[in-house]
């Protein structure tokens, strides 16, 4: 999961890696290229993006994430999903989208909690999604997320912690998601020496 460079400061998300190496095993897997599958789907298959996938799955046998993929692609779309350069122009698209119009005002706070985060180890790593930031160690460890328009929750992967003071249980540990713990933040003033505890203790978990 390589780190960027210059001023932006993401990460390829690692599921751009994993899409990567989908890629390049096509073509021993399928006996196509990626661009040949693009090809034939422009040129055999339906118009529409759900019909593509539905017709690769049913004519070619394609799993659902590789028929998912290659009809949006063959749409023009979903570029940055295997091409690191392509996510990290990306990356800074979704941060802005996230924290503009009625949430612009929660800019400060996401900045402020980016730059804890990322300062709490040197193999931390931010990767932006459409509507959330999660921050990898090995894993996720913390993620942010502007919640609502006067508060941004940011979360942990604490397991089975009991949640005591500020930091609230999401019922994640139960249902199996990464993230099970959350501080409801909205305004820079609260990130306080609890919320850098539980970041450091998420950040331990995951070593």
């Amino acid at each position: 999961m390589p780190r960027s460079t210059g001023l932006n400061p993401y990460s390829v998300h690692p599921g751009v890696l994993t899409t990567q190496a989908w890629v390049q095993a096509l073509p021993e897997k399928t006996g196509r290229s990626l661009e040949e599958w693009i090809r034939l789907v422009q040129e055999e298959g339906p118009p529409a993006e759900k019909e593509r996938r539905d017709w690769l799955k049913a004519e070619h046998k394609m799993g659902t994430n590789s028929a998912w993929w290659i009809a949006e692609r063959s749409l023009g779309k979903g570029e940055e999903a295997g091409d690191p350069e392509t996510y990290l122009k990306a990356a800074l698209e979704y941060v802005d989208a996230m924290f503009s119009g009625p949430k612009a005002a929660l800019r400060p706070i996401y900045d402020a909690l980016l730059d804890l985060g990322l300062s709490i180890g040197p193999d931390v790593k931010a990767c932006p999604c459409q509507t959330i930031v999660p921050l990898y160690r090995h894993h996720v460890f913390t993620q942010i997320k502007p919640t609502t328009r006067t508060r941004v929750d940011f979360g942990f992967a604490l397991k089975n912690t009991p949640a005591t003071g500020r930091l609230l249980d999401t019922g994640g540990f139960a249902k199996k998601d990464r993230i099970t713990h959350r501080i409801p933040i909205s305004s820079v003033a609260e990130i306080d020496e609890e919320v850098r505890r539980w970041l450091k203790v998420a950040y331990e978990i995951d070593a």
